[in-house]
């Protein structure tokens, strides 16, 4: 019996018979036609290309010493800047003296030398090398030698780190062997029998260079060399009882002032006394403003002769200086450099 809801039975197939099938034997590529579904290896190696060499390292040389100081001489310079041109030097060093006509005695008349130099400021811990260089233009006309020279000679001597200078003597071999100059160093200080030595050598108009302690103002200070700095003189004013007939002009401005007439004889004067308190002024330039300055003799000599340790907050910074065996008291204390041009005799 068969039920409404089962599928009709179909009858049984017949059973078949395998027929053997003859292998199909793939057609060849036609010739010098590539392969291009399957590239040999070479071929791929051709088509993908190398890795690009791997770069040189970096020529490690010395890096340039760090100059300390240049990012504040940057705002200097740029302040200076718009405070307007810097003034010629005859009139700034009119301008100076009339700042300081109260500090002259009325007792004496006044004769001025002065030779000229060129400012610069300096950049970092280089006012000895500065005041060298401002020195270097009397010495080495017309323009001296470039304080970028100055540097790497000091540099290459072993005298300075980064610019500095703490010692007297390697100044002087330095300033003879980049200047071809005379050098005379000075010791036990700018009185004595120094002094007239220093007065003669500014009559004449060679610079003077020397060390002291700077003040917040830039004049000669006591701070136990804590504060030592460079200068060049190259000028000096006298204050003698009566100025000599020959070879002098009174200013039109200043009565009382006589300057050396250009290019005639003049006599020299008599030298004031040692101890005659406020009759000799240094005029000298520095490394942190373009102007002259007047400054006390004994002030200069005083401030030079205490000149004796090195700076704690210099030692702590972390940087390197060249300072000499002794320390600052063998390398600045009393010291100074009388510097002349090679062929002169006096």
């Amino acid at each position: 019996m068969i039920s409404r809801c089962s599928p009709p039975v179909d009858p049984p197939a017949p059973p078949q018979t395998l027929v053997p099938q003859t292998p199909i034997t793939p057609l060849p590529f036609p010739p010098n036609v590539p392969n291009l579904a399957f590239p040999p290896p070479s071929s791929l190696q051709a088509l993908i290309p190398p890795p690009p060499p791997p770069p040189p390292p970096p020529v490690r040389g010395l890096a340039p010493p760090h100059v300390f100081g240049l990012e504040k001489s940057q705002l200097l310079k740029e302040a200076l800047d718009k405070a307007g041109p810097v003034p010629k030097s005859r009139d700034d060093v009119k301008r100076l003296l009339k700042l300081h006509q109260d500090r002259f005695r009325n007792d004496l008349q006044w004769i001025l030398f002065c030779a000229d130099v060129p400012s610069l400021i300096q950049e970092g811990p280089q006012c000895g090398l500065v005041a060298l260089w401002m020195a270097g233009t009397l010495l080495a006309p017309p323009s001296g030698i470039p304080l970028e020279r100055l540097v790497e000679m000091a540099m290459e001597r072993g005298y300075t780190a980064q610019g500095e200078m703490f010692s007297v003597a390697d100044m002087g071999k330095l300033a003879q062997e980049t200047l071809g100059c005379q050098v005379e160093q000075l010791h036990g200080g700018l009185g004595g029998p120094n002094r007239a030595r220093v007065l003669w050598h500014l009559v004449s108009g060679h610079p003077l260079l020397i060390p002291y302690d700077e003040d917040f103002n830039h004049e000669p200070c006591h701070r136990k060399g804590h504060k030592a700095h460079w200068a060049v003189s190259t000028g000096v004013l006298l204050g003698v009882r009566a100025v000599p007939r020959l070879g002098y002009s009174e200013d039109p401005e200043l009565p009382g002032l006589f300057h050396p007439v250009p290019t005639t004889p003049h006599q020299p004067p008599a030298l004031p006394e040692e101890g005659s308190a406020g009759a000799v002024y240094l005029l000298s330039k520095q490394g942190k403003s373009w102007h002259y300055q007047l400054w006390d003799y004994d002030q200069v000599r005083d401030s030079n002769l205490q000149l004796t340790d090195f700076s704690p907050s210099r030692a702590a910074d972390g940087r390197a200086y060249v300072v000499p065996a002794g320390g600052v008291r063998a390398g600045l204390c009393g010291q100074a450099l009388l510097l002349r041009p090679r062929d002169s005799s006096h």
